[in-house]
């Protein structure tokens, strides 16, 4: 594994990097690795994400959006393909388990064909519902594809089919 250059930074991403963002997401929402999104989409949740930054190119991104009380998702985690295998996205995703932590989040979720990659950050496969019914029943309230894909709907189906729902809990 080849390291990150040195003048890398991870940081809060700002109105600025959407553009930035949405260019790193684009190839692989194409081959649909990741769901693709407005850029209103994008610009609504600015304060959810990190970026890594090199030169002043965003060069990975990653999302901490929160679902309930102690359940959060990460979404939209992007490296550039230059980056990859560097550790890059590792060190994204410690970055949001932080943000995590701060607000009192004690379980992560995640809906990905990355599936060595997260079981290594600490995520584990799960079959059935990670909440219980009274919160399910809440969170069919969200207008949120990410809680529709979270609660496994089947209207979301087509855009998630070989995706698997993996969960970590934080200590």
């Amino acid at each position: 594994m080849t390291s990150p250059s040195p003048d890398l930074v991870i940081r809060r991403a700002r109105t600025s990097d959407i553009l930035g963002i949405r260019a790193l997401v684009a190839p692989l929402a194409e081959r649909r690795v990741l769901v693709s999104k407005e850029a209103v989409t994008y610009y609504e949740a600015v304060q959810e994400f990190r970026v890594a930054e090199r030169e002043g190119e965003v060069v990975g991104c990653g999302a901490l959006h929160v679902m309930w009380e102690d359940l959060a998702e990460i979404r939209t985690l992007a490296v550039a393909d230059g980056l990859l295998g560097t550790g890059l996205g590792g060190r994204i995703l410690e970055a949001l388990v932080e943000d995590a932590r701060e607000l009192g989040i004690r379980r992560l979720f995640c809906l990905t064909f990355e599936v060595p990659f997260f079981t290594r950050h600490g995520f584990s496969a799960i079959e059935g519902q990670a909440v219980s019914a009274e919160v399910y029943a809440e969170l069919l309230r969200s207008y949120d594809e990410g809680v529709a894909e979270f609660l496994d709907l089947e209207r979301v189906k087509p855009n998630t089919l070989g995706n698997t729902r993996m969960l970590r809990t934080l200590e």
